[in-house]
Formats: C-alpha cells, structure tokens, sequence
C-alpha cells in the first residue's frame, strides 16, 4: 500500500464508528469502522466516466472520503472529443450545494467545471459566507484538445470573484497563462512567475502543473511560504483524459484527510503517476483514454521521490 494511503487518519477529523460487515471462513461477523471525511465536488458530468464529477467521485473514494456532488453541466462527451455541453441554471447549482452542505459535514470542497459566469458568481457566493471549507478551484478552461471552453465573463469571473477564496487552485500551464492573460509557459522560471503570480490573486497556494521539460514533466507548487518544483519522468501512454479533474479530486481528498496544502499536492502527484501506469496500456474507447479510475495498491508505482527543490521566498 503506498505510503501516503496508511497515514491519511488524522486527529483534525474526529469519526463515530459505524458497523460493517467482513467476510470471516463461511459467515460474515460486525467490525467497528471509522466513518470517513466527506468531500463536495462542484463539476460538470461526464458520461464517459473520463473526467468531471465521476472522475472526482473514484478519486474521493480511493483515499478513503466520502464524496458528493453538485452538478454544474451535463455534456455530451466521450474519448473522440466534447460534442455537447448543457449548464444548468446557477440557482440548481447553489441548490444541490446546499442540500449536501447542510446535511453533512464537508470538510473539502472542490470546484471543477463552472460552464457560466452566473454560476461562478453562485459558487463564489457560497465560498464568501464561509461555508466551501478547503476550496480547491480547478478552473476548466480548455477541453482536452486544448481549445478554449470558457468564454470571457466566465474568465474574468473565476479570476475576479472565485480565486480569492480558493485554498489552493491547480490551473495546467495553459490555464495559467489564460487567467493571466499571457503566453503558456515555455520554461521553469516562467512556470514559477507565473504561479506566484497567481497567488497575488488571492488564493492561498497556487500549483501549476504540466510543464514538459525534456523527459520530465514539472509541477510549481507557489505558496505564501515559498516555491516547491516537482520533476518525474513522463509517463508514455495516449490514456490521460481526465488526469487534470483526477490530480484536483485527488488534492481535495487529501486535505479532507487533514493533510497540509504541500502534503495534498505530494500525494495526489503520487496518486495521478500510480494511475497513469495502472492504465497506460488500456484500450478504453476509439479516442484518448481515460486516466485509470479504478485503484488498487498492487498496481506498478513509482517508488523514488520526485525531485523537489528547496523553498524560495515569493
């Protein structure tokens, strides 16, 4: 079992144990298990279970936390390509928030594809009275293809209104620069300006992610404590659909677990490499593949440490 998995109980989030069933030779006898954190996805649906609210949902569910969802568009979409996007109305979208957030003690919350700038305005809302705990913005910007799915209000919005309140957000390099207004980055150092850039946004930490340099894809985690770089080696496979939603659910799930903001990035770095390998070799649809959605702690991981530099001030 990977390292990070067996430390995820934390003090920080008290559990009232419920009853569960285990298999003992021929009969089942009652075990006491602790109940889980709960995490709220606030996303877009995908049919193909690529990405959006399902891919988060597997990912909750791996590190042991309860998920929920608020559903922000159904799209038509599957591994050839987006071919339809339907938003719903923010008022549905605050609703279904609010049903789960005042039933359950959510502890993270993410915020993945707002199709609107109405719909930005209504999550922003929510976060502004205190009741998004841990918000991590994804701003899903471009669909896989890299083309643009958020028009100019709703940009302007999730710059303006949404990332002030976001605990981390964990934008790719092309929505980095697309929130800045600037070119993709081509380099570390511009990686790094443009993460702590980011960050005088008003978000807590900023990660960006996704820089190709040479064999090595860089992360640049920016918070107000310093700048973190994370190298691994890339991993070849066509199978990354829904990598980007995995690696934000995946740091939503961990600091639901009371994981700090560096430890969530770690172990959903960790999280998304042993997924990319788990299915690199897949054949799951006629376009690209998803990203394995079903974990299992046997599966091919990387065991050496990423190579991460030392802080530096902002």
């Amino acid at each position: 079992m990977m390292g990070w998995y067996a430390q995820m109980a934390s003090p920080a989030f008290p559990c009232q144990p419920f009853a569960c069933l285990t298999l003992s030779g021929d009969s089942f006898e009652m075990i006491d298990t602790p109940t889980p954190p709960v995490a709220l996805t606030i996303g877009g649906s995908d049919p193909a279970g690529s990405a959006g609210i399902q891919a988060d949902l597997t990912t909750f569910s791996a590190f042991g936390v309860h998920g929920t969802s608020a559903i922000t568009s159904i799209t038509v979409q599957n591994t050839t390509g987006m071919h339809g996007m339907h938003p719903l109305e923010p008022h549905i979208v605050t609703a279904q928030a609010i049903a789960v957030l005042a039933d359950m003690r959510v502890s993270a919350v993410k915020a993945g594809m707002l199709p609107s700038a109405g719909v930005v305005n209504a999550v922003s809302e929510l976060a502004a009275v205190g009741v998004l705990l841990r918000l991590v913005v994804d701003p899903v910007l471009f669909t896989a293809t890299n083309d643009i799915s958020a028009n100019s209000e709703t940009l302007a919005a999730i710059k303006i209104k949404l990332l002030r309140h976001a605990w981390i957000t964990t934008p790719n390099i092309h929505e980095a620069a697309a929130l800045l207004g600037r070119e993709p980055a081509t380099g570390i150092i511009q990686q790094r300006l443009q993460a702590r850039a980011l960050l005088d946004l008003g978000p807590s930490a900023v990660v960006v992610t996704g820089l190709v340099d040479g064999d090595n894809r860089i992360d640049v985690l920016a918070t107000h404590e310093g700048v973190f770089e994370f190298a691994e080696p890339t991993i070849v496979t066509k199978n990354t659909k829904g990598v980007g939603c995995t690696f934000s659910a995946a740091v939503t799930a961990a600091l639901a677990q009371g994981m700090s903001t560096k430890q969530a990035v770690v172990a959903a770095r960790e999280f998304v490499r042993h997924q990319l390998l788990t299915g690199a070799h897949w054949r799951i649809g006629r376009g690209q593949g998803p990203v394995s959605h079903i974990y299992s702690a046997e599966a091919p991981v990387p065991r050496r440490k990423a190579r991460t530099t030392p802080a530096t001030r902002s």
